[in-house]
């Protein structure tokens, strides 16, 4: 009678060698440490690290919505938008640093400031007058497209779209920046604390409080006592931005939060809407734990073009 031999025993496993990886809230709070350094240390610095801050942050927010779009068979030409949206950032700089100059101090600043402002205005217009002839012709150069499921005007259409819902409202971000007398971070400043106020209050009032579903459809975790605590907390930043901003009255500044804390967080449905749409969970994935930065600066989309209305009216 035979038998089998013993199995020879297995060596002891190795313990695991290296770090562990890092978990997602370190990665959140590293990278948006960072992202917060590079924010404010490009806005305080000048005027043009704020624009060359902003410039490649609103292109990275089109090239992410026309990934996004791309998902669903569109082909809307990220590179030419692109460029397209850099050149409308740069008009649109252009002309808020001509409106920003001082013209009371010699007849040839304000003979400067009128030349600035026909060419940056040139330029500008010149760039939306032939967008739509330069999409077309992009498309006509490509007819027709394999595997191309949709209609060519539809890739126009959608490269107008994400000019018009991104590029556009965040070059409007000059506007803001430049009051009379040139560029002033502290306006810059004075945003993006309204808008991190809203986010912190709606974040606290809606975990402690939330009972209501504000839209549940587009983003369940959104409440009505969110949505109020984000509104009163704005509100109360728009006061204490007294001390950053003495010369505006507090009229002017809670009318500016109230415009934060209401079309900050439609800015943010908005982007839900379409990233649910899409199947989507971020927009990208440029800052770990963070997401993309359409997923950061969503709220901009639907506040700068108030603000930037509401500057020109109240001066």
């Amino acid at each position: 009678m035979s038998t089998s031999p013993a199995p020879i025993p297995s060596p002891p496993a190795e313990p695991p060698t290296g770090k562990p990886p890092m978990s997602n809230l370190a990665q959140r709070i590293i990278f948006g440490l960072i992202g917060a350094a590079l924010l404010l240390g490009s806005v305080w610095y000048s005027a043009w690290t704020f624009a060359l801050f902003f410039a490649v942050v609103q292109m990275r927010m089109l090239w992410e919505f026309y990934r996004m779009m791309r998902e669903v068979g569109y082909k809307p030409g990220a590179i030419l938008g692109g460029s397209i949206s850099l050149l409308i950032f740069v008009g649109v700089y252009a002309l808020s640093q001509a409106l920003g100059v001082d013209t009371d101090t010699s007849g040839f600043h304000t003979l400067v400031l009128v030349g600035d402002l026909r060419v940056a205005g040139q330029a500008l217009l010149g760039v939306i007058l032939l967008l739509p002839i330069i999409l077309i012709l992009r498309e006509m150069a490509a007819w027709p497209r394999e595997n191309q499921q949709l209609a060519p005007f539809a890739n126009v259409g959608v490269a107008l779209l994400g000019l018009l819902y991104v590029s556009l409202p965040m070059s409007l971000f000059n506007v803001v920046a430049f009051g009379n007398q040139g560029y002033d971070y502290r306006r810059v400043f004075a945003l993006l604390l309204l808008v991190w106020s809203s986010d912190i209050g709606a974040y606290a009032a809606g975990k402690t409080f939330g009972k209501h579903k504000l839209a549940p459809k587009i983003s369940p975790g959104k409440t009505w006592e969110g949505a109020i605590g984000g509104f009163l907390l704005t509100l109360a930043m728009g006061w204490a931005l007294g001390y950053l901003l003495p010369e505006l009255s507090l009229a002017f500044r809670l009318v500016v939060a109230g415009v934060v804390a209401i079309f900050g967080p439609l800015g943010d449905l908005a982007e839900s809407m379409l990233k649910r749409s899409i199947g989507v969970k971020d927009s990208g994935r440029i800052m770990p734990g963070h997401g993309g930065l359409l997923d950061r600066f969503d709220a901009f989309l639907f506040i700068l073009p108030v603000l930037a209305l509401l500057q020109l009216i109240w001066g």
